[in-house]
């Protein structure tokens, strides 16, 4: 999972950065709000900590411009010295996801990152309830696609491929995020792997608005899934 985090405070940055790495994950510091823009511009992340007051802007401020930009994903949580209810309300309006109280406590930071890379990409396999959308029906017991009714050949890979995106639908999923939840580890930038079996379901599947869905690739980050509108005839 990789996370920007936006402080300005040298010894803060370091410490955010040294717990989640030591937790696994992988941690970008960012000094101001202009640097995160520029590399939200060439990169992906799958979670963002926003410090409330940086040099160049306010964090409110930057939250707003992401989630104008890229909807809402990935999630943000607020990191503040702020504890009026009127600054917290406003961080959650402006598209936070949860905040959290300075000062930094390991224990509690990795209980709410974790928190929302659950809520945020829910694993393919964790549930069971049966998935209906468009014109498409996946039971995750008997691992049946059914297009309008017909069963639909997948290979076990292309399956899970599918429910994860089926169960992520509307969400901007970037790649790692992808593979790390159906293949286990992040694959790197130089195969090709995810976007020949994404190639594949598109084809096997039907993806297309007169099915009732629609996979678009987004540049530099991945891919978003989304349903789509009765008549909806797939142009912006």
């Amino acid at each position: 999972m990789r996370i920007a985090s936006v402080e300005d405070d040298p010894d803060q940055a370091e410490l955010i950065r040294k717990i989640l790495d030591e937790a696994g994950f992988e941690c970008e510091s960012y000094a101001t709000g202009a640097a995160l823009l520029r590399a939200l511009r060439e990169q992906a992340f799958d979670l963002l900590l926003v410090d409330w007051q940086l040099p160049d802007t306010s964090g409110v401020e930057l939250v707003s411009w992401v989630r104008q930009t890229s909807g809402p994903m990935p999630p943000i949580l607020f990191l503040t010295s702020r504890t009026a209810e009127e600054d917290i309300v406003a961080g959650l309006n402006v598209g936070g996801d949860d905040y959290m109280l300075k000062p930094i406590r390991a224990g509690e930071l990795l209980a709410r990152v974790r928190s929302l890379q659950r809520r945020a990409y829910p694993e393919a396999t964790l549930e069971t309830d049966v998935i209906r959308r468009g014109s498409y029906c996946l039971d995750p017991r008997t691992r049946a696609i059914t297009l309008d009714g017909e069963p639909v050949a997948v290979s076990p890979r292309e399956y899970e491929l599918a429910l994860f995106l089926f169960r992520n639908m509307g969400r901007l999923l970037p790649r790692d995020v992808v593979e790390q939840a159906v293949w286990g580890r992040t694959i790197g930038t130089g195969s090709r792997t995810i976007d020949t079996h994404m190639s594949r379901l598109r084809v096997k599947l039907a993806l297309r608005p007169e099915n009732g869905v629609r996979l678009t690739s987004v540049y530099s980050h991945g891919y978003r899934f989304e349903e789509t509108g009765t008549g909806d005839d797939g142009h912006a």
